[in-house]
């Protein structure tokens, strides 16, 4: 399938947000009108997974439409990129796609570093940046070197009571760069650009200006029952960046307002773009795509931050569609979906074959309402961890674990540790009741077992070299 024209592209991920983070989907306490919008006039997949809870594995696989095991790029940290591949921005590119990156890529490592390019990799617009801190070298991180010329140290910004004001913040920079890429003249030809602002990633620092927007006092708090410190103890051994607590005791209301402010900002900075389109006669022909990396767990379970879990609110994230025209608003659905079919669908739509060995599945035909939205995608949805973060970033000892849902149960195994988590997400959708040794669950258990060692053999086998002989 095919739209009528090569549109543009202009896919927006954020770093880090939870799927419950949209004012129009459901959440009272965050203001969002940028992104209600995009669900006002957009197609929204509720229930998107990841392929990986961390930023690596994830934004590789989306890249590649490889799962992170499939392309053996499964750990943050790390130092190449495995060959062979091609990313989707050089099969957008060799379209005739006039293609643009701003803000983080972490394809590869960027600690002590920047991180290299990839040869080929389809982007004649590279505007770069990783954690907004300023000991990068000049020429090395677009965003601290625009900061520089505002005459400020990024460092320094963030030490003070203001924290990095709104107008120095990376995601305004962001949006200036956007609009400078989007203003050049290209003639006829169409753009694709992807911007990675760094929010709502860790440290929660939002700018005061945001911050005071939000208190404490008014957040609903996290996810927690008292026997999730309990839970998450028999865990403890499975790779996380924070030990479970009681929320109480790290003010998991604090985090929560912090993490909307950052939310504000990126909400406000999105509608000055789409301002942008508007008024530049560029939104009849953009498709825009509103989507991030994984979650944020929050407090939930008396967690903060990412590792190896796959709770909802660190594996499920937002994405939406939208094209004036073309794909009907006001749309939603249910059915999972994972990014590696946001990976097929921007192929599709920029009129590129999809390679044979992708592994996502186009979801273009539902947006333009050739197929019916809610159909299933899938059998089932997948996420991967396999020994993703550096010791010195984590409680555990390198684990390695997968999730596997179908329907309505999310079966967890954490390989390494002969431990796993089984939840019924209609009877309990916080995950707080784990079926695992729950005798009247133990066939259905087996049985989601069986599937899921049937899918990581099936889907991330290397089976070699093309088979050029008979025998």
């Amino acid at each position: 399938m095919s739209l009528p024209s090569l549109p543009n592209i202009l896919w927006y991920c954020t770093d880090q947000q939870r799927f419950d983070t949209i004012g129009a989907l459901g959440n009272p306490h965050v203001k969002t009108p940028a992104m209600d919008r995009l669900v006002a006039e957009g197609v929204t997949f509720e229930h998107t997974y990841c392929q990986s809870p961390i930023c690596t594995p994830s934004r590789s696989s989306i890249m590649t439409g490889l799962y992170p095991s499939k392309l053996h790029n499964t750990r943050n940290g790390n130092d190449t990129f495995p060959d062979g591949t091609p990313l989707i921005s050089k099969l957008i590119a060799d379209q005739g796609y006039d293609c643009g990156l701003i803000g983080k890529f972490h394809l590869q490592s960027a600690g002590y570093r920047t991180e290299p390019r990839i040869e080929n990799d389809g982007f004649r617009y590279w505007k770069f940046s990783h954690a907004p801190r300023d000991d990068w070298e000049p020429g090395t991180h677009d965003y601290a070197d625009w900061v520089r010329e505002q005459g400020e140290d990024l460092n320094a910004l963030r030490e003070t009571e203001d924290r990095v004001p709104a107008e120095l913040h990376q995601t305004t920079w962001a949006t200036t760069r956007a609009i400078e890429f989007i203003s050049e003249d290209r003639g006829d030809s169409p753009w694709m650009l992807n911007i990675n602002v760094y929010d709502p990633h860790p440290p929660f620092i939002p700018p005061k200006a945001y911050a005071a927007k939000f208190r404490a006092e008014d957040m609903p708090g996290p996810a927690f029952e008292p026997g999730d410190v309990e839970a998450q103890n028999a865990l403890a051994e499975a790779d996380f960046q924070t030990q479970s607590r009681d929320p109480s005791e790290f003010d998991g209301q604090q985090a929560q307002a912090d993490y909307y402010a950052m939310i504000a900002l990126i909400d406000d900075q999105l509608a000055r773009l789409l301002q942008f389109l508007d008024e530049s006669g560029e939104a009849e022909n953009t498709v825009i795509i509103f989507t991030s990396d994984h979650g944020e767990m929050l407090g939930d379970h008396g967690l903060l931050y990412k590792g190896c879990r796959f709770y909802e609110g660190l594996v499920r994230v937002p994405l939406i569609f939208k094209f004036p025209g073309q794909f009907a608003g006001g749309r939603r659905t249910d059915t999972p979906v994972e990014l590696l079919d946001l990976s097929a669908t921007l192929l599709d739509i920029a009129g590129a074959e999809i390679p044979e060995y992708h592994q996502g599945h186009s979801l273009l035909t539902r947006l333009l309402e050739e197929a019916p939205l809610d159909a299933p995608v899938r059998p089932f949805v997948r996420c991967e961890y396999f020994d993703a973060l550096a010791p010195k970033f984590t409680q555990g000892n390198g684990t390695f674990a997968t999730m596997h849902r179908r329907e309505q149960y999310k079966l967890v195994v954490y390989h390494s540790l002969n431990l796993g988590e089984l939840f019924d997400l209609e009877m309990d959708p916080e995950e707080h009741k784990n079926l695992w040794g729950d005798t009247a669950y133990q066939a259905l258990k087996h049985e989601l077992i069986l599937e899921s060692f049937n899918a990581h053999v099936n889907l991330t086998t290397d089976v070699g070299s093309e088979r050029i002989a008979p025998m």
